[in-house]
């Protein structure tokens, strides 16, 4: 089978990209593994909500008009809308298609599939970043009785062993599952790693509308003084809801806080005691947010209210409890340890040599070394929102500006942007 272009996913990345190709008549087809929007079908908890709200959902030639555009959809609500946006301009989909392998064909590419081969001119991948939950190695210290999951494997409290639960990490995920398990009744112990505080809302408006309007989300990776480290910012401490939960108001709901588990063996966990430098650093980076905000708000948005219940500036930690450096997780009665310590993109049928030591995609705003391979949906690709739903119609306009470049294609006018 031949077609001019191979995108691989139909994730919101990949639907982004083929509509851009499909306003530039690039004949393609977009190959996904399961159904449609699988991995939000398959890897999401069954409480989850998107932190971004839904007026965020802003794809190429297409937004949301559900008449609530301040909430936050569930994961279904999301596939119905991948699925509304898909058959507005019949992207060539073919689902329950799974890629084998991807190598070089003279100038071009063959695409293998379990489904037959497809060899094609340009090959995007749009396989997301989030294929493999990343477990640190202290997991293989503890006994193989406890119950290890991660937030692509979790669903609910109900469906685990009785008993207490460990989460490690405290971005968006850890502090969800934690808050969520703490409501069930269950005794939790949570981790804490570098995160990003926020409020959920401030000078009464959804956070992310300011770090919209700021142009804190569109920063490009360029502007970062330091490029890798931005590339590891952690997630957005935030639920998709009003419900807060960061750490001082989980600690309130009886969750135990914790430094960095740095060590584990035959059931007894050592934490770090770094939990008071965290949350201060995590304290500064807040109110320097914040500072940016209120001076945006000041020049621009004259009359806002200031959030009441936010703090002067100041870096300041977060009242921390008693809080324990060892733990026998038998004797706490912890039978689950749910490892909220982020993802990575993996890529086994990829044999073109375009990734680097650490398995990562190397690129420039999506465009790698290997003429006609190119990649979306990478974290910071080139603006800070780039694996948000919202961030995805950039790199699309992008990647679909410099593939048509290459090609020498007539130029019809583009609305991906």
């Amino acid at each position: 089978m031949h077609t001019n272009t191979v995108v691989i996913g139909a994730g919101h990345a990949g639907l982004a990209v083929s509509r851009c190709l499909a306003d530039r008549g690039v004949e393609h087809v977009v190959l996904e593994r399961g159904r449609l929007g699988e991995r939000w079908r398959a890897a999401r908890w069954d409480s989850f909500r998107l932190l971004t709200p839904a007026w965020m959902m802003r794809l190429p030639g297409y937004a949301y008009e559900g008449g609530q555009g301040d909430a936050y959809l569930t994961a279904p609500e999301l596939v119905g809308y991948l699925g509304d946006y898909a058959r507005s301009f019949a992207a060539p989909v073919h689902e329950m298609t799974t890629v084998t392998r991807v190598s070089r064909d003279g100038a071009g590419y063959v695409v293998g599939t379990d489904r037959g081969d497809w060899r094609s001119s340009n090959v995007i991948v749009a396989t997301g970043y989030h294929s493999r939950a990343l477990v640190p190695a202290v997991a293989a210290g503890l006994p193989p009785e406890l119950v290890q999951l991660n937030p692509a494997s979790y669903r609910r409290p109900e469906l685990l062993p009785d008993g207490g639960v460990l989460v490690v990490g405290a971005s968006a995920s850890g502090v969800q599952i934690a808050d969520e398990l703490a409501q069930s009744g269950r005794d939790v112990v949570l981790a804490v790693g570098s995160h990003t505080r926020l409020p959920r809302r401030y000078r009464d408006r959804d956070i992310l509308w300011w770090l919209d309007r700021t142009g804190s989300l569109d920063r490009t990776i360029d502007s970062m003084a330091d490029p890798v480290a931005a590339r590891h910012e952690p997630s957005l401490q935030l639920a998709g809801s009003e419900r807060p939960v960061h750490l001082d108001a989980l600690q309130v709901r009886g969750v135990r806080l914790a430094g960095r588990l740095i060590e584990a063996e035959a059931g007894d966990v050592r934490f770090a005691d770094d939990l008071v430098g965290t949350t201060t650093a995590a304290e500064v980076r807040l109110n320097r947010v914040l500072a940016d905000i209120d001076r945006y708000a000041e020049a621009c948005v004259p009359g806002t209210p200031m959030a009441a219940a936010m703090p002067a500036i100041a870096a300041t930690a977060i009242p921390v409890r008693p809080r324990p450096r060892r733990l026998n997780l038998d004797r706490a009665g912890v039978r689950t340890v749910v490892w909220a310590t982020g993802f990575r993109p993996t890529y086994p049928w990829l044999t073109v040599p375009v990734l680097d030591q650490t398995g990562r995609i190397r690129h420039d705003r999506g465009v790698t070394a290997a003429p006609g391979l190119y990649a979306i949906g990478l974290r910071f690709q080139h603006r800070r929102n780039a694996t948000f739903i919202d961030g995805a119609r950039h790199d699309a306009a992008y990647v679909t500006d410099h593939l048509a470049d290459r090609r020498s294609l007539e130029r019809p006018l583009c609305h991906c942007k």
